[in-house]
């Protein structure tokens, strides 16, 4: 498994050993001991999945209670997967990091806690899995604009046509009024 540091603090992109032959592939996509010998000593509480079609976008959300480290991967098709530093005291808050993670680079993404997350489809339909390091708490669940341009990101939309967007996420905060996180 290969760690890359990514221009924000703490998040890694990890692109696994991938074992092929004309039968198929075989990867390891978690491994306590092969995590905590790279510094990665976490442990997970909860895994899940989501199925989404194209043009779909999931996201931002982050919680300020039972924060939540998620290491993602997509299992099927492909999806702009993009974090943003919601940590008070980092030097990189209110940065983004985006990189598209698909069936075909088997790459995951580490997002500690402290980030708000979100993904974008970009194929007809994409699975979605990840692990996180503590369960889900609506009440603290936060939305942030995925739109923001004070944050910038810079989605690969389809044809440049906005979203598909849960009503929670169409009323996400602008940055400015997003809750920080110690």
């Amino acid at each position: 498994m290969k760690f890359e540091p990514t221009t924000l603090q703490g998040v890694y992109l990890l692109t696994p050993d991938v074992y092929g032959d004309e039968r198929g592939f075989f990867m390891e996509s978690w491994n306590a001991r092969t995590f905590a010998n790279a510094g990665f000593d976490m442990e997970f509480v909860q895994d899940n999945h989501s199925r989404s079609a194209r043009g779909i976008l999931r996201g931002m959300h982050y919680q300020t209670q039972h924060t939540q480290g998620k290491l993602v991967r997509v299992t099927a098709g492909a999806v702009f997967d993009a974090v943003v530093d919601m940590r008070r005291d980092s030097p990189t808050l209110g940065q983004w990091f985006g990189v598209t993670l698909s069936e075909e680079n088997r790459q995951m993404l580490w997002v500690p806690a402290g980030f708000a997350h979100g993904f974008y489809v970009l194929t007809d339909v994409a699975d979605f899995q990840y692990k996180c390091t503590d369960m889900y708490h609506p009440e603290s669940e936060i939305s942030l604009a995925w739109d923001d341009p004070a944050v910038g990101i810079e989605w690969p939309l389809i044809d440049g046509q906005a979203p598909q967007l849960s009503g929670k996420d169409a009323q996400g905060l602008p940055f400015s009024e997003a809750p920080l996180l110690d």
